[in-house]
This record gives C-alpha cells, sequence and structure tokens, in this order.
C-alpha cells in the first residue's frame, strides 16, 4: 500500500554503480545549485575588482551565495516557467541579498545571461567530477601496477576469438588493463586543467550587456580592453580556462567531455569483461574481492556473483550513448539553442556519475583481486599441448620448412582431437619427424612457461615508461 507520495532524492536505486560513491555528492542537485551560486558570486568579485562594481556589494553576494540558504525543490519547480533554473535563482538571490544590503541587490548578475551562470556552474561541476575520477582511476592504475609486476611470468592462456591461442602472463593482461587506465588518466587530465573553460557572452555572445552596465558603473574604458579583462577575471575566480570566444552555441567542451567520458568507461569496461570471462566457473582464474553478503542471489546459496565487474560494466555501457547525445549539441542553432542546451544538463550529470561510480567500484575489485595461477596453468594444459603449436611450428622450421611444419601441426592437432589424445604423443609419431623427438622432448620444447614470448620485458617496459611512486611500494 502506498502511503507517501512525498518527492525524494534520486537515491540510486536503479543505479548501483554509482550509489553511495564519492561521484555522488559532486553531481548532486546541491551540487549544482552551489555551483550557480559560485559563478554569481565570482561574477560580481571579477567586476568589483575591474572596478566596475562595489567591492562592499560583491562581498555580500559572495556571503550570501551559499546553497543551503535556498530550496533546489522550489527552483526546480520554478525553471518550469522559465525552462532553467537560473532565472529563479537569481530572483531568490537577489531578495537574500536585499536582506542584508538592499544597494548590494541591484549587483546581483549585473550584465549576465542564464547560459553564462549554467555553463559555468557546468564546467565547474565537470572539474570536481574529473577531479574525483582521476583520483580513483590512480588508486586502479597502482593497484595494476602491483598486479603487473607479481604476476609479469606467470603463465595463462591467451584468447584470441573466445578460445585458446597462445600462452601469455597475466602481468601482460594486467599491464595492458593499466595502460588502458594511464590513457584514460591523460586524457582527461588534459581536459581538466586546459579544457573546461567559463562562459561569459551575454544575452547573444557579445558581451553587450557586461559593457553597458560597465559603463554605468565604473569607469569608461575600450569596450574590447575591458571584456578582455573580465573574461579573464571571471575565469580566474572561477578556476576554470577562458574560452577565445563566447560558446553558447559552439559546443565543443561538451564534445569533448562526452569523448573523455566514453573513453574512460570504456577502459574501465575492458577490464570488467575480461573479469567476468576469467571468473567463469569452467574458467576461475581470478575471483573478485569477498566480504559478507557480496554478490549473493536471491535464489541460489551458493552463488558469488562477480559483483564489481557486473556494475562498471553496466556504466560503461551507458556512458557511450549519453555521449553520443552530448555530441549532438554541437548542432545547434542560432545563438541560444532551444532545447538542445536544455537537454544537456541530466545527460551531463548522468555520464558523470556513471563514470565516476565505475572508476571507484574497478579501484575496489582491482585492489582485492585474488589470482589464481594454479588455475591457469591446469586451463594451460586443457589442450593437451596445442596451445603451443605456434611456437611449435616456428622450432621445426629448420629441420621441415615453414609450410610443412604449419601443416603437419594442424593434421596432427585434428588427429590428437579425435583420439583424445596429447599433441606431443601424436607428433612424436609423425613420419615428417623421423623420430628425431621423443614425446617428451617436444612436450619441453613446448613448455607454455617458456612460450610466453617477450612478455615480461613488455611488462617491465610498460611499468618504467609510467613509474608511479606506489609502484614499488
Amino acid at each position: 500500500m502506498i502511503t507517501n507520495l512525498a518527492v525524494t532524492a534520486d537515491t540510486g536505486l536503479l543505479s548501483p554503480v554509482r550509489a553511495g560513491t564519492a561521484i555522488e555528492q559532486v553531481v548532486e542537485d546541491r551540487a549544482w545549485l552551489q555551483a550557480m551560486l559560485d559563478a554569481e558570486a565570482a561574477l560580481a568579485r571579477a567586476q568589483a575588482r575591474l572596478g566596475t562594481l562595489p567591492g562592499e556589494a560583491a562581498a555580500v553576494i559572495t556571503r550570501t551565495a551559499r546553497a543551503e540558504l535556498f530550496d533546489a525543490r522550489r527552483v526546480a519547480l520554478a525553471a518550469r516557467d522559465t525552462a532553467n533554473p537560473v532565472v529563479a535563482l537569481v530572483r531568490l538571490l537577489t531578495e537574500a541579498v536585499a536582506e542584508l544590503d538592499p544597494a548590494a541587490a541591484e549587483y546581483v548578475h549585473r550584465g549576465s545571461t542564464s547560459q553564462d551562470i549554467l555553463d559555468t556552474a557546468m564546467m565547474s561541476v565537470a572539474h570536481r567530477a574529473l577531479t574525483v575520477i582521476d583520483e580513483q582511476l590512480d588508486r586502479a592504475v597502482r593497484a595494476l601496477a602491483r598486479l603487473a609486476a607479481a604476476y609479469r611470468t606467470v603463465p595463462m592462456a591467451g584468447r584470441t576469438l573466445a578460445l585458446h591461442a597462445a600462452p601469455t602472463t597475466f602481468g601482460l593482461k594486467a599491464a595492458g588493463w593499466r595502460q588502458l587506465l594511464l590513457d584514460a588518466r591523460d586524457r582527461l587530465r588534459r581536459l581538466r586543467d586546459g579544457g573546461l573553460p567559463v562562459s561569459l557572452g551575454g544575452a547573444a555572445g557579445t558581451l553587450a550587456g557586461y559593457l553597458e552596465y560597465a559603463a554605468l558603473d565604473g569607469e569608461p574604458v575600450p569596450d574590447p580592453e575591458y571584456a578582455d579583462r573580465l573574461v579573464t577575471a571571471f575565469a580566474n575566480e572561477v578556476g576554470l580556462c577562458r574560452p577565445v570566444l563566447p560558446w553558447h552555441t559552439l559546443r565543443t567542451p561538451l564534445a569533448d567531455l562526452a569523448a573523455v567520458l566514453a573513453f574512460v568507461s570504456g577502459a574501465l569496461g575492458k577490464i570488467a569483461v575480461d573479469v567476468l570471462t576469467l571468473s567463469r566457473n569452467e574458467i576461475g582464474e581470478v575471483v573478485e574481492p569477498t566480504a559478507n553478503g557480496r554478490g549473493s542471489s536471491s535464489a541460489m546459496p551458493h552463488k558469488r556473483n562477480p559483483v564489481f565487474a557486473t556494475l562498471i560494466r553496466s556504466a560503461a555501457l551507458q556512458v557511450p550513448p549519453l555521449a553520443a547525445a552530448l555530441s549532438q549539441t554541437l548542432l545547434s542553432e542560432d545563438e541560444r539553442s532551444a532545447g538542445m542546451w536544455h537537454a544537456e544538463w541530466l545527460l551531463l550529470r548522468e555520464a558523470l556519475r556513471l563514470t565516476g561510480g565505475a572508476a571507484e567500484t574497478a579501484a575496489t575489485l582491482t585492489e582485492g583481486l585474488v589470482i589464481r595461477p594454479e588455475q591457469m596453468a591446469a586451463n594451460l594444459a586443457l589442450t593437451r599441448g596445442q596451445i603451443t603449436t605456434e611456437r611449435m611450428a616456428a622450432q621445426l622450421t629448420p629441420a621441415l620448412g615453414r609450410s610443412v611444419a604449419k601443416d603437419l601441426l594442424t593434421r596432427v592437432s585434428v588427429e590428437a582431437d579425435a583420439a583424445g589424445r596429447g599433441l606431443f604423443e601424436v607428433l612424436a609419431e609423425a613420419p615428417e619427424l623421423d623420430k628425431r623427438y621423443t614425446a617428451e622432448e617436444l612436450a619441453e620444447i613446448g613448455d607454455p612457461a617458456t612460450a610466453v614470448g617477450a612478455a615480461a620485458w613488455l611488462v617491465d617496459r610498460a611499468l618504467l615508461d609510467r613509474i608511479d611512486v606506489e609502484v614499488r611500494s
């Protein structure tokens, strides 16, 4: 029986990958509200710094721009009449400032427009979210470095098209996961540190409102000079970079964010799908970190499901469609889009929090992942030597020629499968070899542990190429 229809916050009920993670507080409604208020306060301080707004007014506006003083739900409901939350927030902020200093209230949102405030807030939220994601990627990178170093020579079956292909090492697999996350982290940091701009354009992207009020409120200055100094001062106050041009309908920052979030979630998803495969009962080469109740089934008491990898994969499947939708904002019309701009906000927040949730989940997964070398060794033996046919062909080429050696191993593999015998046993009987080798000698040549190529060297190179302080700890 439904007894309470009150509006509640988004609890993450249908998105457990981010429920309870650090990213939630960074992108929740109150965080966006505070980011908009921060933009309003920063604008006032920037104008005061240039002498076109009283310093006392900027101080009052800054003191009043605190999210806890405002009802986010009230702002949201009012936004139905204006299509964005800034209009209502400016009105409420103006009223709150007027209670402290009626004269200062005249300077709230001076010369500005809703998109300047909301776009700047959006970049601020993204900057903070990317920092949280970066911290979680760091955790996973360090954990994977330790795994790569510890298991650099531990052989396992390499699989292509779902089947055993040739031996590799778990260390190389872990190094590959780490490399993906390093690539993701590089892209994230470049964007966070130099690709998230403030928005300052005024009603139609010409900064006209700012210039008009500057002429009223301060000393007359050349328009371009003041506009340039205002954008720089605003960027410094907010802590974002400054754009070359107002970008109300030049949505490069959103397209860049979309691309980075899709890449990061995809890199995390690659780890997840590998762990899901390797943790199957019939493979069993890795096991997720366990805890009481984790991975339990509502119907099957024996199950311990790989929940971390499942959650990460769920996010990696959701973020790319969100990123594609965000990329469509490049098609914004005129000097402000009707609907396209408005569609970005929720898409971006969901992409940020899914990626952040996946990153934190991946950090926990990689830090506690249990590796089972004994099961890797057992699986290497499943094909009874056939996993080393690439190496055997190379070893037999000097005596037989490459084509003959490959044809021989192809035929012997089929015969061994049909008879349920080991490759080396059947190969030793092949007339082409003329009893040159015993089955034992062939098995020694085809030992999977010695058929991993340059795997250890590749691991070492990868770790040395991008040394983190924690690798040696």
